[in-house]
């Protein structure tokens, strides 16, 4: 499976947005996204997860690898929208313990407004 990347700003924050199945395959793209992003000092990063419908344990590797990046760096990084199931796994994962998870991307770009 493939899986398609879009980063956009918001008032200093990056919103990330994969699109697709976050898998094995797919998950260094996402990690090489997120890397880019953070190498430029965002005040915040939204990892927009509305439109992927599957990720495995390599892309919740990917997520908690780039929290903590983001953390070292002083830089939030919080995921918004995830689908039902990606939300399921993200909580047997204990990720949603780790890693704050949003309802929605223009509430998550405004809690580092917020925060800031």
């Amino acid at each position: 499976m493939t899986s398609d990347i879009s980063i956009r700003r918001e008032n200093g924050v990056a919103v990330v947005t994969p699109v697709g199945e976050m898998d094995a395959v797919t998950s260094p793209a996402l990690a090489e996204a997120l890397d880019e992003v953070l190498s430029e000092g965002p005040e915040g990063v939204v990892v927009a997860f509305a439109k992927v419908g599957f990720c495995d344990s390599r892309c919740i590797g990917v997520l908690v690898a780039a929290f903590r990046q983001a953390r070292d760096l002083g830089v939030g990084l919080v995921i918004a929208e995830p689908q039902q199931q990606v939300n399921r796994l993200f909580v047997i994962a204990g990720i949603d313990q780790v890693i704050p998870i949003m309802e929605s991307v223009g509430k998550a770009v405004s809690s580092f407004a917020e925060a800031g």
